[in-house]
């Protein structure tokens, strides 16, 4: 496993397909710098590519949800996969493909995030830290379930689930590194300034 990029760190937004090129340009504009693509059809492909193209231009990182072929032919800065995805893997095999490039896997506990490690993850996700609507099944941690995460990771941890602008806060607090968003940007109008609101209330604790 390599040194942490730098730029795992701060708010991390999520985009779904609808809508993404023009929400990640608004969140650009109000600073953020991590980006995750959820798509997985063939389809999808132009769209990622063009995402990881504008990610390049503004320096940001531009990281594909659970699906490497997507990732390897968008040449986006990594791959992201979740608990069940990443247990019909080989885990060993995506991080050699991968080769430079980031690995995040999800997480629940602290014996995940160790073992995710030996993995060769460079990230891993916590969550959910709050309850949400973005995802059917989950696992809630809350903010003690986090911190013991971030204690055990030997690599940065990115807290998901529920969060906004009234309690990123104290995830960063509870010591995520990251603070991944889907709903407080997805679902509303101004993405930019949802993103700010975001930002504003991550670094002002800094």
């Amino acid at each position: 496993m390599s040194s942490p990029d730098r730029r795992l760190a701060g708010l991390y937004v999520i985009l779904g397909h609808a809508g993404a090129l023009e929400r990640l340009e608004a969140c650009l504009a109000a600073g953020v710098r991590l980006f995750q693509y959820r798509g997985k059809a063939e389809a999808m492909l132009a769209t990622a590519q063009a995402l990881v193209g504008r990610c390049r231009a503004a320096g940001a990182l531009l990281i594909v949800n659970d699906d490497l072929e997507l990732a390897l032919a968008a040449g986006a800065h990594g791959l992201h996969l979740g608990q069940e995805d990443a247990r019909g893997l080989d885990v060993a095999a995506v991080r050699r493909r991968l080769g430079s490039a980031i690995l995040g896997l999800s997480t629940h506990d602290g014996e995940q995030a160790r073992r995710a490690a030996l993995l060769g993850a460079d990230y891993v996700g916590a969550g959910c830290t709050f309850p949400t609507q973005s995802k059917e099944h989950v696992v809630d941690i809350g903010l003690a379930g986090l911190q013991r995460i971030v204690e055990a990771s030997p690599v940065p941890v990115a807290a998901i689930g529920g969060i906004n602008a009234g309690n990123i806060a104290a995830v960063r607090a509870a010591g995520a590194a990251m603070a991944a968003v889907i709903g407080a940007v997805a679902s509303v109008d101004d993405a930019g300034a949802a993103a700010r609101q975001l930002l504003d209330a991550w670094n002002a604790r800094s």
